[in-house]
């Protein structure tokens, strides 16, 4: 790097750090007041509720990197307008293509730092904090359904490679991804209730298999008349034949991983997840609409990183009698937070009109880079 690019990045990274942990710390003790609703619940005492918030702070880095960058180059740029540095800068042959290039070179440790927190850090410790609460409370993951989760589960289980098509109700996901209170009805190639299956418990032993406790096991046997006249295909005549088992092993596509997406947001799990439950939808014909733009935004959110910093440049053309540099920075804030509105504001319209992923989680970045470009033009024309 250059002399003049080492300055800007000493002058940044060293203001990034400082106000990525001072919004951290505001968000750690907004998050902390609202765990406290929780505490005294159970065995969930007020160390686990500030256990829980800790182990969600790289969460919130990831969310805050862009923003933070926006900052800290406002600031830094600001300060160098109010002290004549950039002027100075610009006197020396310093082009406004040239700060740009080397806004990107500085940018690019940043993005590096965003994809680690949100692939490796965030989504295991998002884990870990459900789990902490959840064996505090002595609670359990469910939907909104009072019967609990369902999950669309299809297999060629048959030797004649008949597709056999499972649902599969879960009252309760524990922590520890054991499941209970589990019921699951499997149909036919035709559609038509083969198999009610009601277990207790169940355990997952890798590859694919379920082992399932105090199992009830209800087989529906289609009896064919005696006469020529066929069975009525919506009035069909069934046996049933009922069998208890202390244990089952069955076989299923599900495993823990794809469960576990219910103890975190899609947003916050890492794109080696959602691809892998986008798939499992997919193999369902379920729909991955939201799982796809989550994927999309993950894929695409470090760059913003990028456009932040083009948004900051054009503040190093505005000298203080434009403004002081308290009021440039509040700009920057509000900049940084209109960007995070827009970008959660398209992924639910996106969702609820059904767009394309990729353009959903990209349009808020093309956005702001075309308003970043076009006030760099204005202030360099100026």
């Amino acid at each position: 790097m250059r002399i003049y690019e080492r300055y800007f990045a000493r002058q940044i990274y060293l203001t990034f750090i400082f106000i990525l942990f001072a919004f951290s710390g505001l968000f750690f003790f907004f998050d902390l007041i609202n765990e406290l609703n929780s505490v005294g619940h159970g065995n969930y005492k007020f160390s686990y509720a500030v256990l829980r918030v800790a182990l969600q702070t790289p969460s919130r880095f990831y969310e805050i990197i862009p923003v933070a960058a926006l900052i800290s180059a406002i600031y830094v740029f600001a300060q160098m307008a109010a002290n004549s540095e950039y002027t100075i800068f610009r006197v020396s042959g310093l082009a406004t293509n040239q700060a740009l290039r080397s806004l990107m070179k500085i940018g690019i440790p940043l993005v590096f730092l965003t994809y680690l927190i949100g692939e490796v850090v965030g989504p295991y410790t998002d884990q870990l904090s459900e789990r902490v609460r959840l064996e505090a409370l002595g609670s359990a993951v469910s939907t909104n359904f009072e019967s609990g989760v369902w999950v669309k589960d299809t297999l060629t289980a048959r030797a004649d490679g008949e597709q056999v098509t499972r649902f599969v109700n879960v009252g309760e996901l524990r922590p520890d991804a054991t499941i209970s209170n589990v019921r699951i009805y499997e149909f036919d190639s035709q559609f038509r209730l083969a198999n009610v299956r009601i277990a207790k418990t169940g355990r997952y032993t890798p590859p694919g298999h379920w082992e399932l406790t105090d199992v009830t096991d209800t087989q529906l046997i289609d009896v064919v008349p005696s006469g020529a006249k066929p069975t009525d295909a919506l009035n069909p005549v069934y046996r049933a034949k009922q069998v208890t088992l202390p244990e089952y092993s069955l076989r299923s596509e599900l495993t823990p991983q794809i469960l576990s997406v219910l103890l975190v947001s899609p947003e916050r799990m890492s794109m080696f997840n959602l691809f892998r439950y986008i798939q499992h939808l997919t193999e369902n014909h379920q729909d991955t609409q939201r799982y796809q733009i989550a994927l999309w935004r993950k894929l695409l959110y470090p760059f913003a990183v990028f456009v932040m910093l083009v948004l900051s440049l054009p503040f190093a053309y505005l000298h203080t009698r434009a403004g002081v540099v308290g009021v440039k920075v509040f700009g920057g804030i509000m900049l940084g937070m209109s960007f995070q509105l827009v970008n959660t504001l398209f992924s639910h319209i996106g969702t609820l009109n059904t767009w394309p992923a990729p353009l959903t989680a990209a349009t808020p970045g093309l956005i702001y880079l075309v308003l970043g470009l076009v006030g760099l033009k204005w202030v360099d024309r100026h």
